[in-house]
């Protein structure tokens, strides 16, 4: 049996190979957000029986990924059972949707159980609303857009590039420094990975923008495609000074570049107070759940 092996970016055509061939609304199995946090999750993968096979530590605790690939899905969940009994591994799966579930009960009838944790669930939004912010209940939205235009006559949107990208990674520790993020491990982190995905924007497919007030960088933001309809965003950062900041940049990079997908994921909330209420007002179209999927 073929040994696990680290991910690096120099692994992202196998990668996307495997992750292409199957359906999925998680944005943990988008090519770049795998590759961009491999180092905080000691994420390794193999392939056996035309299948793509991810290890990963969340918690400090050991889990695969739902396998992916053209091979035959009953088969690599023998081979992953199998591996596991030979190297003393539990066998534990994260990231799973309910749709894998599905699958999996199918194959195996009543010999699994998954949780669910609101905590790690996608929000998802239609583009289209994001981008009109019609209506009543994105009303406070549009002030504080309104709010943005009154107060910055000297701003511009563009799109993240070669030229732009050292003034976003400057941005970024700036944005660090005035939060106070190395005094958080997750924010830190989050800001460690920021800066890989700016550094590494063409190898990984990453498309990103920024809004710029009085030419300096305000905003940005970035993310990858992630399926034919879907785009997820991975990072998102403003200065809080800026009045208006955060909405504005996340309708300006909808409408210069998102126009095209039907979806918008925006990621988990990890529980945090601030986060789900931020996310939760822009009022997602569903939830992708994920589960943990143990043997009874």
């Amino acid at each position: 049996m073929q040994n696990f092996k680290k991910i690096t970016i120099d692994d992202r055509d196998i990668l996307s190979q495997y992750l292409g061939s199957a359906k999925h609304y998680s944005c943990d199995y988008c090519l770049g957000n795998i590759i961009l946090w491999a180092d905080m999750f000691n994420t390794h993968y193999t392939v056996e029986t035309d299948m793509l096979f991810i290890e990963f530590t969340y918690d400090n605790k050991n889990y695969f990924a739902f396998p992916m690939g053209k091979g035959d899905l009953k088969t690599a969940f023998e081979w992953l059972f199998s591996y596991c009994e030979q190297n003393g591994k539990e066998f534990k799966m994260n990231i799973i949707e309910p749709h894998m579930f599905e699958k999996v009960e199918k194959m195996f009838p009543g010999k699994f159980e998954i949780s669910y944790k609101r905590n790690n669930a996608d929000y998802v939004y239609n583009t289209q609303e994001l981008k009109e912010l019609s209506g009543r209940k994105y009303h406070k939205k549009k002030n504080h857009i309104n709010k943005f235009l009154k107060h910055y006559k000297n701003w511009s949107y563009e799109r993240i590039s070669n030229e732009n990208t050292e003034e976003c990674i400057e941005m970024v520790e700036e944005w660090c420094a005035r939060n106070n993020c190395l005094d958080e491990k997750q924010k830190s982190q989050e800001v460690l990975v920021v800066t890989k995905g700016l550094k590494h924007v063409g190898e990984l497919n990453l498309l990103g923008g920024l809004i710029r007030v009085n030419e300096k960088i305000a905003a940005m933001t970035l993310g990858e495609k992630c399926s034919d309809d879907m785009f997820v965003i991975h990072f998102e950062k403003a200065f809080s000074d800026v009045l208006g900041a955060y909405p504005m940049i996340n309708q300006q990079f909808i409408i210069h570049e998102l126009s095209g997908y039907k979806y918008i994921n925006r990621e988990e909330d990890l529980g945090i107070e601030g986060l789900r209420k931020a996310k939760e007002s822009y009022y997602p179209a569903f939830m992708v759940e994920k589960g943990i999927l143990k043997r009874k």
